[in-house]
């Protein structure tokens, strides 16, 4: 029997629970979503999967046109938005979205509106961290503990494990971070920033074997050179309002710089 475009937005879907490396499962949803919506152009659900495709490659490192994938991700579902503004995942792809350009503190209500309409433990590991970046440092983990208990085997928690990682990480709790971030790296090797994170952590902890690795892993995986200089890296991605930022120069940066990341 022939396909049609509900068949293709729910193979998209299930590539979201395969173990296949991220670049290829990227990839696989978006060819899908694709061919749903050229198959029926104003389907709501095809241009929101399709987005959230879109803008999940951008925020995961792995895509080699950032930029045009966000736009496109911006134009996709502010229509899907236009046709269905009460639906929860609408808002939840905008924020995700918002999240990709950098905009978290314009995700925050997307999101808490998403969790209003239909609580989830997706949503609520993805507003702590734009709760955080805009300054609420306090409230990254246990938004992301809260999460993993409503969904512990959710195919996102290597996302939440980095998270609680990261966290650990910006404030000097080393040895904690490691074991979070090895967590992350577990659950999809096939992410670099994990593998980033490690390494600037090792560093930190006097273990340069492991900081090389884990650098090379990084370099080797991300779809771009964010990873050949501390100035890409500033550049590649929102860091926060300043009181964040100032935690990733002074521990992440300066990981990296001690792995041997060069200023320029």
């Amino acid at each position: 029997d022939q396909l049609d475009a509900t068949d293709y937005v729910l193979r998209g879907r299930a590539s979201f629970f395969g173990k296949r490396p991220a670049s290829d499962a990227y990839a696989e949803r978006i060819s899908m979503f694709e061919r749903a919506l050229a198959l029926n152009p104003q389907s709501v659900d095809a241009q929101t999967w399709l987005a959230i495709a879109l803008a999940g490659r951008a925020l995961d490192q792995l895509s080699h046109s950032p930029a045009a994938d966000i736009a496109r991700a911006e134009r996709l579902i502010t229509k899907a938005l236009a046709a269905s503004p009460r639906s929860y995942f609408m808002h939840f792809a905008k924020g995700q979205v918002l999240r990709a350009q950098g905009r978290c503190e314009e995700a925050i209500p997307e999101f808490e509106m998403a969790f209003a309409l239909k609580p989830s433990a997706g949503i609520i590991a993805v507003l702590g961290e734009c709760r955080f970046f805009a300054g609420s440092i306090d409230e990254m983990i246990p938004f992301q503990e809260r999460a993993i208990h409503l969904s512990p085997r959710d195919p996102f928690v290597g996302h939440w494990y980095q998270r609680i990682g990261v966290a650990h990480l910006l404030q000097s709790r080393i040895e904690e971070g490691i074991v979070w971030l090895n967590k992350a790296r577990t659950a999809n090797p096939g992410r670099p920033a994990p593998h980033a994170y490690l390494a600037a952590a090792y560093a930190l902890a006097g273990q340069a074997d492991h900081a090389d690795a884990e650098l090379a892993d990084a370099r080797k995986l991300t779809a771009d050179n964010r990873y050949s200089s501390i100035a890409h890296l500033r550049a590649a991605q929102y860091w926060g309002v300043p009181k964040v930022r100032a935690l990733f120069e002074a521990t992440y940066y300066a990981g990296l710089r001690k792995a041997g990341v060069p200023e320029k």
